[in-house]
């Protein structure tokens, strides 16, 4: 058997080596204790990381990877070419 996924827009953003973000939905998770960032501002000499607590466990978000935000609110880290090869910008909106 063969099976294809069913398309599904989510919310992401590549996180930037400084760790400047607007989206407000990964601020509210940051505030929830949902994700821990690490090295965020201009002023650090470090690129930016987070740890994002996932339903498999705690996951690790570097500089360069996307933050994807699930159907259900849920967050979890994407390898920049992974996410290039799997998502397409949703023009529509």
């Amino acid at each position: 058997m063969k099976f294809r996924k069913k398309p599904v827009v989510v919310e992401a953003f590549q996180l930037n080596e400084r760790g400047l973000v607007g989206e407000d939905w990964f601020w509210n998770a940051v505030s929830e204790n949902k994700v821990i960032t690490h090295d965020f501002g201009k002023f650090n000499q470090n690129p930016a990381w987070c740890e994002i607590k996932t339903l498999e466990g705690t996951m690790i978000a570097k500089a360069g990877d996307f933050i994807i935000r699930g159907v259900q609110g849920e967050l979890y880290p994407c390898k920049a070419d992974i996410f290039m090869a799997t998502y397409e910008q949703d023009l529509d909106k």
